[in-house]
């Protein structure tokens, strides 16, 4: 018989759901920090698919099912909806199934769960589930982090959709100023609009003053997924510029992604190796020491032909913690978090001559480097610590949680 002294009294707090697509790709540990994170809510995990769990290490994660659902009865509709219109699963029912034909069985987790508010992760996977939470009735609010303002939005009918996402969630959240502009351009009413930022944590990430190397090996660092928005191979022609006046100076290239080929032949076909070091992906404990052996940080980012563009790098905010002055473009959130002069220099998108300029001033000018690099430890800590940003991000659910059950009470 159980001791009742040793039964955990039930957990009265509020039940929030974090819906993904993925959980989780390597590069969304600030996901993994929310989640972590929430002290005065309660949250589970929907995913449709998991990777990496070995790194994100979560014990309430519940995996969606894919529905097949095999119509029988009507073969015109049956034919029209799949091959003429291509809409399948059907809009309606279109045989003696009664109901919606979901995708995935996210309403039956939601009727069984019966939490209080559902999170979903990235405007993209907002519009899908769209019809699924319309079908549960429940509050739910939707988080934006940068590429989800500019994916889907030349097909079809999408902005339609997404607008009724914008008209039908209680929060709309965006990870940087720039990016609420932007949902707000896109037709976000302004009033459902609020900030959440990446939570950094910085206990494990002290702030170390980097000397300038006697040896003249500079090291510039960069950190990113490798895709257009990145600035990349802007980066490499300004290291070409570099490495004419500072031989020694190294540029340290740490990610994966679509186009490493096309980043290695960059190299190759202008003999940038001396100068040049593509180290892949990493984990969080190798790329840390990276950074602290690193003198400058690099995220040079540009919006894409796609109009793709930056919220806050996260790679970037850790980068700044250490005590690394940054050099970046005036591009999406980046000004956010850093002010020209002050913890970083700020140079225009797609220019790699201003580029090349900015770090070449940072390497001669040795006291403001160190400037810099203070100044950057000082105002991550004070703009971006993770502890103040779950609070808010707990905050939004909190109203959001208190907005519906106002509403329902009124009904």
């Amino acid at each position: 018989m159980s001791d009742p002294e040793s039964i955990s009294p039930p957990d009265t707090r509020p039940h929030v759901i974090s819906l993904c697509g993925t959980y989780l790709k390597a590069e969304m540990q600030s996901i993994y920090r929310q989640i972590i994170g929430l002290q005065r809510v309660r949250t589970t995990v929907y995913a449709q698919w998991i990777e990496n769990q070995e790194l994100f290490p979560f014990d309430h994660i519940r995996l969606l099912t894919k529905q097949h659902h095999r119509a029988k009865g009507n073969f015109l509709l049956r034919f029209w909806y799949k091959h003429i219109v291509k809409q399948w699963p059907p809009p309606r029912a279109i045989n003696k199934h009664v109901g919606p034909c979901h995708p995935w069985d996210l309403v039956e987790f939601l009727n069984e769960d019966q939490p209080d508010l559902v999170h979903v992760y990235y405007g993209h996977k907002a519009v899908g589930f769209l019809p699924m939470l319309r079908d549960w009735g429940g509050p739910w609010i939707v988080s934006f982090h940068g590429v989800d303002v500019a994916k889907h939005l030349d097909e079809g009918d999408y902005l339609k959709k997404l607008r009724e996402v914008f008209a039908e969630a209680r929060l709309v959240l965006g990870r940087s100023q720039s990016l609420l502009r932007r949902l707000e351009e896109l037709g976000c009413p302004p009033e459902k609009l609020r900030l959440n930022r990446t939570p950094i944590p910085m206990d494990h990430l002290p702030a170390v003053e980097r000397r300038a190397p006697e040896n003249g090996r500079w090291r510039l660092i960069q950190a990113c997924r490798l895709i257009a928005k990145k600035g990349i191979l802007t980066t490499l022609e300004a290291m070409d510029r570099v490495g004419a006046i500072f031989p020694g100076a190294r540029y340290i290239l740490c990610g994966s992604g679509p186009m490493m080929n096309e980043i290695q032949q960059y190299v190759r076909d202008h003999a940038l190796e001396r100068h040049v070091e593509i180290r892949g992906w990493m984990s969080q404990e190798a790329l840390r020491e990276e950074l602290y052996q690193a003198h400058v940080f690099l995220h040079p980012s540009e919006q894409t032909q796609e109009n793709d563009q930056e919220g806050i790098p996260n790679s970037m905010l850790e980068a700044m913690a250490t005590g690394l002055p940054v050099v970046a473009t005036q591009h999406g959130g980046i000004p956010e978090a850093v002010t020209d002069g002050y913890d970083g220099l700020l140079v225009p998108e797609r220019n790699a001559h201003q580029l090349s300029t900015a770090i070449t001033r940072l390497i001669q000018d040795h006291a403001l480097h160190a400037e810099l690099g203070r100044n950057a430890a000082l105002s991550v800590r004070t703009n971006f610590g993770a502890d103040q940003q779950i609070r808010l991000l707990e905050d939004h659910y909190l109203e959001a949680i208190a907005s519906a059950k106002a509403s329902a009470d009124a009904a």
